[in-house]
């Protein structure tokens, strides 16, 4: 399908699944209020309505990547698609805690299904300088998707209700099913008994979850909490019991060296950077406006309209110009720029400023996403696109938790009161980071060399 004109049509209908996963993380935090007081929930349960969704997406991840390897991409990304419809149903339906909690684990099943495996198929319907564009096209739909989550969440609770933030992925979900089940190449046949790593799927998968659980529990409770450290040390025992396994076993679920790979090092580095300030920038956002300026849920998630644009501009022009300029120059002044605008808030105080600097760190981070993904996967062969794009997606998940903590902790004071010290330090904070990753990026990121591939590295991967 690599010369296709449906192929395309075909990224428009991935990209718009991966938009409906990210949206789903922010879209639900303007409607927890709401969900609170008609289930009669309480701040805990509410966290974990958020939280049971990311873990289980981020925490599943790497199974689903090397699951669409084995057993087709294709397979994985309807089946993965139905479970998460079939999910958000039933959690739009929920009439309690227990209900609406199972949803969110069964959505993020799906997500975790979902992901890699539609990140994988673009690696396979695209080669060369397409690649670019279409990974550009990718980062923008999730990137924006996070930003516009909170604009239909406000309008969504607002409107009809909060069942509605769960209820409008049936309809999309179906008619995106249909449409790839139409448009998606078939997947090669499947190899007699493909090996699945059972135990080194659930070691990688108590791991994950267990370092995800310890971010999340660290912006509730702290770093030195005794259920943060026994978490991070949980998660430590079972990523080595996951890298002595996979050197053991016959058919590994993934070989830890890809980790040592520059580009897929770096890459997962900056998706790790990227998406913590994303996602710090709507968690300060969403609570700047409306804990201390007193905005409504309708009027918040408006001004973030723009923040969702200049994300998916930037992540679309990156795409254009990566394979002229290369990863590195992008992801150097993606980084640059994020940290710009990040810092504006910081200095100054005000509605406007905050909106217009998040709206340029917006951009810059849709860059930085491209970079990303161009680095960790243009080079990925075929049978390792699985994993690649699972490393990618699970680092993504990391860097969302590990952003909300962060930050959170940072401007406890002013999400708990009315003073902006606590805001003001953590977008200082946010720049800080952004403008060290860029530097960092400078030396880390493989360059390209004149015939456009990546130094050091020689390509292998071989387009369908």
């Amino acid at each position: 399908m690599s010369d296709d004109p449906r192929r395309w049509r075909a990224l428009a209908l991935l990209g718009t699944a991966q938009f409906m996963l990210v949206l789903d993380v922010t879209v639900v935090a303007i409607a927890l209020p709401h969900m609170g007081i008609d289930l009669g929930l309480s701040r805990g349960t509410l966290t974990w309505v958020v939280s049971a969704y990311t873990l289980m997406f981020g925490g599943l991840m790497l199974l689903g990547g090397r699951a669409a390897d084995l057993f087709g991409a294709r397979r994985l990304v309807l089946s993965g698609l139905l479970v998460f419809t079939a999910a958000s149903l039933v959690t739009g339906l929920a009439g309690s805690a227990e209900v609406l909690l199972s949803g969110r684990v069964a959505q993020g099943v799906g997500a975790a299904m979902l992901s890699p495996a539609a990140l994988s198929m673009v690696t396979k319907l695209f080669r060369g300088p397409e690649l670019n564009k279409a990974l550009g096209v990718w980062s923008g739909l999730g990137g924006g998707g996070a930003a516009i989550g909170v604009l239909l969440g406000g309008v969504l609770t607002a409107g009809p209700g909060w069942q509605w933030v769960f209820y409008v992925n049936v309809p999309v979900g179906l008619l995106v099913a249909v449409a790839l089940s139409r448009l998606l190449p078939t997947d090669p046949p499947v190899p007699d008994r493909p090996r699945l790593d059972v135990p080194g799927a659930l070691l990688v998968t108590a791991g994950t979850g267990a370092a995800i659980y310890a971010l999340i529990t660290a912006g509730d409770r702290g770093w030195g909490s005794t259920r943060t450290l026994v978490a991070l040390a949980a998660a430590a025992v079972f990523y080595a019991g996951f890298a002595v396994l996979q050197r053991a076993v016959r058919a590994p679920l993934m070989d830890p060296r890809i980790l040592t790979r520059r580009p897929v090092a770096a890459g997962t580095f900056m998706i790790l950077v990227a998406t913590a300030l994303m996602i710090s920038v709507f968690f300060l956002g969403s609570f700047y406006l409306q804990h201390l300026r007193g905005y409504g849920a309708l009027h918040t998630g408006l001004l973030f309209l723009p923040v969702a644009l200049l994300t998916i501009a930037g992540a679309h022009t990156a795409g254009q110009v990566v394979g002229r300029v290369g990863p590195r120059v992008v992801a150097i002044a993606g980084l640059a720029v994020a940290g710009l605008g990040t810092a504006a808030p910081a200095i100054w105080d005000g509605a406007t400023a905050l909106v217009v600097g998040i709206s340029v760190a917006g951009g810059g981070i849709g860059a930085t996403f491209v970079a990303a993904s161009t680095t960790a996967l243009a080079q990925a062969a075929p049978h390792e696109a699985g994993v690649a794009s699972g490393i990618l997606s699970t680092f993504h998940e990391f860097g969302a938790s590990l952003g909300v903590a962060v930050v959170s902790s940072i401007a406890a004071a002013s999400i708990a009161g009315t003073t902006a010290t606590g805001f003001t330090n953590a977008f200082t904070f946010a720049a800080v980071v952004a403008g060290v990753a860029a530097i960092l990026s400078a030396v880390i990121v493989p360059a390209r060399s004149a015939s456009g591939e990546l130094d050091h590295e020689r390509p292998r991967m071989a387009m369908h």
